[in-house]
């Protein structure tokens, strides 16, 4: 399976405690800085690379970037709407028509963008919400936040390219409309009905966490569906977006989500298992190929684990039997 990074790893590691970041030294680097140093770095453990628009990638330095790139691509384009303060009170679904109708354009520009190069395009809502009862209009929210999805689905669709959608509860607002797998499966079906059938689901793992919700059960689902588009692999503690190393916590879960992307053929028609990491103390290039490598071992006792045995426990509901295989396949006598 081929492998994307979201080249936001690499940065200053800004909180809202340390505004200047983590790693000060890093926040004057430009995209293409960064880009080189992932290259030079890591090589051929990361296939493609990830970028918001047009903060991190635009026209202005697209031939900059891709030159740093040396022969790797862009695979995914995403909507950089949350990184604007313009949009604070929402952009898609601000309560002000015209910041509406600019985050509309600069939405669908994002998606021509994509297309034109031949990448995918992102749409991760999360300023599209409010934060307290009695903010919003939450009917007239809901169909801004249609109609401004569907313009850029349609877009994406006239290129050639998916739209995938990325659900979170909260953060930036701190209730973001589309925050659960339901809500997103609302809006694809809402799409669907209207012949718009380009839009499918990035699972970015800590938000299922932070949601309660079931990785390997949601991605099953998904790819039921033909809906499991793209991955953001990583890990947390279930209450923040940590954006951790891959399988340094909820193992279990990773590994059973490791095994369900086997049996959906996950990757067998170009997918990719994206990697979206905030190494917040820790070296960004150390850190992602940790995570190359962890993800790695974890898919290599997936591959001893799944077969005929599992899915007869699976089968009865038989927890202990199933458990005996777990550890027999992580090399427990």
């Amino acid at each position: 399976m081929k492998t994307s990074l979201g080249i936001w790893a690499f940065g200053a590691m800004a909180t809202r405690f340390v505004p200047g970041g983590y790693k000060p030294e890093l926040a004057g680097e430009t995209t293409v800085q960064r880009v080189r140093r992932a290259i030079d770095e890591l090589g051929d453990l990361i296939d493609g690379y990830e970028f918001h628009y047009p903060q991190e990638l635009s026209e202005d330095n697209l031939g900059e970037v891709r030159d740093a790139l040396d022969g790797h691509d862009v695979y995914c384009i995403a909507t950089g709407l949350h990184l604007d303060p313009l949009f604070g009170k929402g952009g898609v679904v601000s309560p002000d028509a015209g910041v509406r109708a600019e985050a509309r354009r600069r939405t669908v520009a994002a998606a021509d963008f994509a297309g034109e190069i031949g990448a995918h395009f992102i749409v991760w809502p999360g300023i599209e919400g409010y934060n307290y009862p009695f903010q919003a209009p939450y009917r007239e929210s809901w169909a801004w936040l249609m109609e401004g999805i569907g313009e850029a689905a349609e877009r994406c669709r006239g290129h050639g390219v998916k739209l995938f959608l990325e659900h979170k509860n909260s953060e930036p607002a701190m209730n973001i409309l589309m925050r659960n797998v339901g809500m997103t499966l609302h809006v694809i079906h809402k799409l669907r009905g209207q012949g718009i059938e380009n839009v499918q689901v990035n699972m970015d793992w800590q938000h299922p966490i932070m949601n309660g919700e079931n990785l390997a059960e949601y991605a099953a689902l998904l790819a039921a569906e033909g809906l499991l588009g793209h991955e953001h692999a990583n890990s947390g503690w279930g209450t923040f977006d940590d954006d951790n190393m891959v399988g340094t916590t909820r193992f279990m879960e990773t590994l059973e989500l490791a095994v369900e992307l086997r049996r959906a053929g996950y990757g067998d028609g170009g997918e990719r298992l994206g990697f979206d990491l905030h190494p917040y103390t820790e070296d960004a290039v150390a850190a992602v190929r940790r995570i190359v490598l962890q993800r790695r071992f974890i898919d290599s006792v997936a591959q001893r684990l799944d077969g005929d045995e599992l899915r007869a426990a699976q089968a009865e509901k038989d927890a202990v039997r199933a458990y005996e295989l777990v550890y027999g396949a992580l090399g427990a006598e």
